[in-house]
């Protein structure tokens, strides 16, 4: 009989501990549903407050092609998020008559690219090119300007003795070396603002510049923002092209217009002929701009609060930061990486561009390029592939949208310059962004045919530039005179 208690009171117990079991594991599948649950929302918020469907492209459009006018009109900052200025690179190259050995450098934030090559003219590629990058020694970087200025004057001397010029090409060309100024382009910038140090800024002098031509014999310099340099090789390879756009770590754009298109520069213009104008279209702000929590956040943090809107919504600097804060709430809020946030994931900018891309582009059936880069850079393990594919969700959004911007700003210029109905219009497109991140690329230029539709789309043509990352500053050597 006691047997029989004791094996009851076993089986008793024993059920209870399975009920107490199923209890618990009931109580965790609720929990974490419960927490899936406000995941998927904060995604279908977010997802609505990013939307850019046509109408609201065509908004943004009409909204920088009205700052566009205000900026070339008047100096006075309130009347445009834009301050655009025209640079005096003009004219640009023909892609006819430009024959020869020319030479570019482009400074940099932390070193100097040096190309020279040779142009063929009749739009031929560029023959002989070569690249040289040296990097700028710290104690130089924290010197004074002169000995930054003596210290290109030297690479380029080297460099151009090792690629000589023939005889007769030197005879015959007038201009022969581009100078380009390149903002910051690394993500410390990105951090501190975009801000360049004192020897930058201090470049916009002519004068430092002739510094650097009195030590190389005969060379006249062009020295102007990179973007110039890009729109100038856009425009040696095909007349038709209007515009150059910057879509890397920072971005920015450059295109052709008139001098009677900006009254505000009158005086110091020609009567006629072509102007280059740069936008510095990352200053652009609308309240259009589908703008998120995130972006309120990332703005406030930064060190230029309310400045640079367009480029914190569309760069690669920032992309990867406004997914990472996407993350941190859904971590924070609903447990999406387990019961404690994991601390990497709260140090702003960890997330690059580079690493976002290509777990967005991840097309293995568990998303295994996810799961090792949120391990790689995070510390993050143990994911399921639900998990995954939501991380990848969140990169597709914040991509959709910098993307299609990215393109609605590109229609902007072509509707500014009238050639939209009846005109083809070229757009070089230039920087890591737009050359290695296929899906990014591939949303700009649906964007673009989104809002042109099938009549029109064929008169706005977007495409990599030809010449090459580097070589913008050699194009400008090429341009002709003035008088020419």
């Amino acid at each position: 009989m006691k047997q029989q208690v004791a094996l009851a009171a076993v089986t008793t117990t024993a059920a209870t501990v399975m009920a107490v079991v199923a209890l618990v594991r009931q109580y965790w599948k609720a929990k974490q549903d419960r927490q899936w649950g406000k995941c998927q929302r904060i995604l279908r918020k977010f997802a609505r407050d990013c939307s850019t469907p046509v109408p609201k492209l065509w908004q943004v459009a009409n909204a920088m092609v009205s700052d566009m006018g205000a900026s070339l009109s008047s100096s006075d900052e309130a009347t445009s998020s834009l301050n655009m200025f025209v640079s005096y690179a003009s004219p640009l190259p023909t892609g006819i008559n430009e024959k020869g050995m020319y030479y570019g450098v482009n400074l940099r934030q932390t070193k100097i690219l040096m190309v020279c090559g040779r142009l063929q003219g009749k739009n031929q590629p560029i023959s002989d090119l070569y690249v040289d990058e040296v990097p700028i020694p710290s104690s130089v970087m924290i010197g004074t300007s002169q000995e930054l200025y003596d210290y290109i004057a030297a690479e380029l001397v080297k460099f151009s003795s090792a690629h000589p010029e023939k005889d007769d090409e030197a005879s015959a060309n007038d201009k022969k070396l581009g100078f380009t100024v390149s903002s910051g382009d690394d993500q410390s910038t990105a951090i501190s603002g975009g801000k360049r140090s004192n020897h930058w800024n201090e470049s916009s002098s002519g004068e430092t510049w002739s510094e650097i031509a009195s030590s190389c014999a005969n060379s006249r310099i062009e020295q102007v923002d990179d973007i110039v340099g890009n729109l100038a090789g856009g425009r040696y390879y095909d007349k038709d092209c209007v515009a150059a756009i910057t879509l890397g770590m920072g971005t920015n754009a450059a295109y052709v217009d008139t001098t009677q298109s900006a009254p505000r520069w009158h005086d110091s213009l020609p009567k006629k002929g072509e102007i280059v104008v740069c936008m510095e279209w990352g200053n652009f702000n609308t309240c259009h701009l589908p703008i998120t929590q995130y972006d309120t956040s990332l703005d406030a943090a930064s060190s230029n609060p309310g400045h640079r809107i367009f480029e914190k919504m569309i760069s690669g600097m920032y992309l990867g930061e406004i997914v990472r804060r996407v993350l941190v709430r859904m971590a924070q809020e609903a447990a999406l990486f387990g019961q404690n946030v994991p601390p990497k994931l709260l140090i702003p900018y960890l997330l690059r561009s580079p690493d976002m891309s290509a777990m967005h582009q991840d097309t293995s059936e568990d998303r295994e390029v996810v799961h090792e880069k949120l391990k790689e850079i995070f510390g993050i393990t143990n994911l399921t592939t639900m998990t995954r594919e939501l991380v990848a969700e969140v990169c597709d959004i914040v991509t959709e949208r910098g993307a299609r911007l990215a393109g609605a700003g590109t229609v902007a210029i072509v509707k500014k310059l009238g050639r939209i109905a009846n005109r083809r219009s070229v757009i070089i497109m230039e920087g890591g962004l737009y050359e290695h991140y296929r899906i990014f690329r591939n949303y700009l230029h649906s964007g673009v045919w989104e809002m042109l539709g099938n009549e029109l789309s064929d008169n706005i043509v977007v495409e990599h530039s030809h010449g090459g990352a580097g070589t913008g500053p050699l194009f400008l050597a090429a341009s002709p005179t003035p008088d020419s």
